[in-house]
């Protein structure tokens, strides 16, 4: 959410940024109803206290005229009452009506973000070079070939959208997630293992709601009265587990990461690039989140991305890192730097990480705040997060790149001693 006070202070700077991800005129039209609903509310504010001190004024004549034993002047008549209800009522309707539309707003881009979709993405560096393959077969192939996946029956078990990892296919994913916990350890972070069940104040304070409402899986309202949803990255637990907190600034910057499933709605495609485990309605992801100070948010977010950078360099796959536009980085987010996988069945590069930062967007959703030292006022943290890694696409990667000419496929190094091999072979 943003900072109110900026809208009032330069609201054509709020302006020219938004511009970089919505229309122009449907910027203006949202920013003349939030200012005129907070204009509304601030009159009403007034009202409101003027109404309730002219009351303690009475109240206090009253009482004082009792103590002196004179005849009190009667008090306001019940109308008067019932007109600070009101006003209340009123105040409490454009309270709500005035955070709906903030909360639609998305995040402003930083100043190096270009406006545009994925055309104007920038490539910003390359690792290694696309391997050379004679005869390029894609990941589904190679694992049924190898006995690694079985999809017909993860559509049995969970219909369109779901697999099913099996034998080595099965080790090599967990051996990825333990390998990715293990690195992610040595940087620093705190491992947590969040419920996959959360609350839909959670999923408000990461930025996901109301927009992405319906791209998660939600419970019913007669299981879930308070209102719960499958988790669509670990992200939204890692944020929402400190909800309504001060944290403490000797402690920031806050690291920590989480390993989950994760459950979306989003179903894969027809086209080839999103065959097999690429796209799901549940994959394995591991995530890493920093709570910084403002001043301390550059430094976090150049800290992550090569860390990433360097977990996908470590399995030896070719993949680039890119700035992503504004029109193509998530509506919470200032700042976005996509790691891609190179997949040669495709000739593309496939996303396998997105490392972002939010500024205070998102802790002022959540209300996680940190005292300056030596004062009593609080400010927002900044929050960034980033993918180390989405296994379900390092795993058809690993296929993909490092598949010989028999179909078998080489094991990255890294992974070999969890693995107990260096080579898939076919069946």
């Amino acid at each position: 959410m943003l900072d109110m006070e900026l809208i009032r202070k330069d609201r054509e700077a709020v302006a020219t940024a938004l511009a970089k991800r919505l229309d122009p005129a449907e910027v203006s039209r949202a920013l003349d109803e939030i200012q005129r609903l907070d204009q509304e509310r601030r009159a009403l504010i007034t009202g409101i206290d003027a109404e309730r001190q002219r009351r303690k004024a009475e109240a206090r004549a009253y009482a004082e005229a009792k103590r002196a034993g004179r005849e009190p002047e009667p008090v306001g008549p019940d109308g008067e009452r019932k007109q600070l209800a009101e006003l209340e009522a009123q105040l409490d309707e454009v309270q709500g009506r005035l955070r709906d539309r903030m909360s639609e707003l998305p995040n402003l881009p930083a100043e190096d973000v270009v406006p545009g979709g994925k055309e104007a993405n920038r490539v910003v560096r390359t690792f290694g070079e696309p391997p050379t393959i004679e005869k390029v077969r894609d990941h589904v192939e190679l694992s049924r070939m190898l006995g690694l996946v079985d999809h017909e029956r993860g559509v049995k078990l969970g219909g369109s959208g779901f697999w099913m990892y099996t034998g080595l296919g099965a080790r090599l994913e967990w051996a990825l997630l333990n390998w990715l916990i293990e690195r992610n350890i040595e940087a620093g972070y705190e491992f947590l293992l969040p419920p996959h069940l959360l609350l839909d104040t959670a999923g408000f304070a990461a930025g996901q709601f109301p927009k992405f409402y319906d791209d998660v899986y939600h419970l019913d309202r007669e299981s879930a009265p308070r209102g719960q949803f499958l988790l669509p990255t670990s992200e939204t637990a890692i944020l929402g587990a400190y909800q309504d907190e001060i944290l403490e600034t000797s402690k920031l910057p806050l690291k920590a990461f989480a390993y989950t499933p994760c459950y979306r709605r989003e179903a894969a495609g027809s086209h080839s690039d999103e065959r097999g485990t690429v796209r799901g309605h549940q994959f394995n992801k591991v995530e890493i989140f920093q709570f910084t100070l403002p001043e301390q948010a550059d430094a976090a977010l150049t800290a992550m991305v090569s860390h990433v950078e360097g977990l996908v360099e470590q399995l030896g796959l070719h993949h680039q890192t890119s700035l992503l536009a504004a029109g193509d980085a998530s509506a919470s987010m200032k700042k976005t730097l996509d790691i891609e996988v190179w997949m040669p069945s495709t000739g593309k590069y496939k996303e396998v990480s997105s490392v972002s930062w939010a500024g205070d967007y998102q802790a002022r959703r959540a209300a996680i705040r940190y005292r300056e030292p030596g004062g009593k006022q609080t400010r927002f943290v900044h929050t960034l997060n980033g993918s180390a890694l989405a296994t379900s696409r390092l795993f058809p990667a690993i296929l993909e790149q490092f598949q010989q000419a028999d179909g078998s496929v080489v094991v990255p190094e890294v992974l070999r001693p969890k693995l107990g091999t260096d080579l898939l072979t076919p069946r």
